[in-house]
């Protein structure tokens, strides 16, 4: 199939450059015209696509060439982005800063992969003619780089103009503007992505600021109008098997567990399974008539205390985990099957107790990037020796993390083991995504049909 969907890819010179608050002002800015955008976020980031999706109301999901195939991506792009008038896709770390000293998986891979225009957002702070100078090393290091134009950010309206000027006349792309220093504007982060909508000040008004601000100081014409010299993009949909029966599936979501890729869960629904979201926070059972049980990542430290009062879901969810209810239980997930967790005072506070293990805070992320789990046993997920492409982010770490699978990191080739897994199990601290190989997918909801059955039959 082909995809003609208008796209750019909004890249940045390095980390820190405020990728996430220019692409936030720019759909902010455009949905205000009118314009209907979907959202993209290159790697495995949850907290953007979630505040592009709650907060700005726009559809967004994630896009990673670590976790997912390259035919995958482009199929997610377009099957995503075939409602809207332009995808704009927010890059990861530096443009070229891939795996080790690599470009696999970076801004500059996603770009060529996805055929997209680039626009360079370059960090402004304390420089001048240097910004030319760093523009010019960034088009000339690949000379297919895709950079078509630059945005600056934190620069002083006096010296726009004479940058324009210079960037077109010397470098020969687009420069489509800039945004001032904001200080009331700042979009506060933590660990990877940004912090949940809810724990922003203000928020619609600091989103207000910076969409005026890009109405006044962005080309979002021109940003359009790059946007539709996308080439055509040749793509083939992923295939979803259906899979026999009508299952309910438990999938924890709340301020707790919020970490979820989309595309992850519509494969399972693609499939013919229903999701019954359930809050472990405020609900005091799980919903009824669920063969399975999804419990993601998130941020269950931070809300121990609120976890632990729960008595009754932690005594349902122990239930019906150790009674062979199938159940997928990722990092966050994960540390509230454990027999208990530090909160982030200190304080040891009761889980679900599915795991005789401890959970406690460390002073760094811990196994952090990408890797790949290799089965040391048949499971829940796959066989024996079959691989899962992952990625790990976590502070906090456990007593005993399991030794289902082998884990080798992307980066270095470090080992080490992970992950406790059987035939209706999988709870550890490695996040991974459906879309990479469907057929987890489809083992999951086969092994939730034959629980389901077991019930019916328990039951007469």
């Amino acid at each position: 199939m082909i995809g003609l969907q208008p796209r750019i890819l909004l890249a940045a010179a390095v980390s820190g450059s405020g990728k996430t608050t220019v692409t936030c002002a720019i759909l902010r800015a455009l949905k205000n015209r009118g314009v209907r955008a979907a959202a993209f976020k290159c790697g495995p980031d949850y907290i953007d696509p979630m505040f592009h999706r709650e907060v700005l109301e726009v559809p967004s999901t994630n896009l990673d060439l670590f976790l997912l195939q390259e035919q995958t991506v482009r199929s997610l792009l377009c099957e995503n982005a075939q409602e809207a008038g332009i995808a704009i896709l927010e890059g990861v770390m530096g443009y070229y800063d891939g795996i080790g000293m690599t470009d696999r998986t970076s801004s500059f891979h996603m770009a060529c992969v996805t055929k997209s225009p680039v626009v360079l957002l370059v960090d402004a702070r304390g420089a001048a003619l240097s910004l030319l100078a760093q523009i010019e090393g960034f088009l000339r290091y690949r000379p297919d780089s895709r950079i078509a134009g630059v945005i600056f950010n934190r620069l002083s309206p006096a010296q726009y103009p004479a940058l324009k000027e210079r960037v077109e006349q010397d470098l020969g792309i687009a420069s489509l503007g800039f945004l001032p220093k904001m200080l009331e504007a700042v979009l506060e982060s933590r660990h990877l992505g940004l912090v949940t909508a809810e724990e922003i000040q203000g928020l619609q008004d600091k989103l207000d600021m910076l969409a005026f601000q890009a109405e006044q100081h962005i080309d979002l014409d021109g940003f359009l109008a790059l946007a539709r010299r996308a080439e055509s993009l040749q793509y083939t949909p992923v295939e979803v098997p259906a899979c026999t029966g009508e299952l309910r599936i438990a999938v924890a979501k709340d301020k707790a567990f919020c970490f979820s890729y989309p595309d992850s869960l519509r494969l399972l629904q693609k499939m013919g399974a229903a999701l019954c979201f359930f809050s472990p926070l405020r609900d005091e059972k799980l919903p009824e008539g669920c063969s399975g049980l999804l419990l993601c990542g998130g941020y269950p430290e931070l809300f121990a205390q609120e976890l632990e009062a729960n008595i009754c879901m932690r005594a349902q969810v122990k239930y019906a985990v150790r009674n062979g209810m199938p159940c997928i239980a990722e990092c966050g997930g994960f540390l509230y099957l454990h027999e208990s967790i530090e909160d982030e005072t200190g304080v040891c506070r009761e889980m679900a107790g599915v795991l005789p293990i401890k959970g406690k805070r460390t002073d760094r992320l811990q196994r952090f990037g990408y890797a790949v789990l290799t089965a040391r046993e048949n499971n829940l997920l796959c066989n024996k020796g079959e691989t899962i492409p992952v990625h790990e982010f976590h502070y906090w770490d456990s007593t005993d993390s399991g030794a289902s699978f082998r884990a080798r990191k992307a980066s270095n080739g470090t080992e080490w083991d992970c992950v406790f897994a059987g035939d209706t199990l999988y709870a550890g601290y490695p996040h991974l995504h459906f879309c990479s190989n469907p057929r987890m997918a489809i083992s999951f909801l086969q092994r939730c049909q034959r629980y389901k059955e077991e019930q019916i039959n328990d039951f007469r």
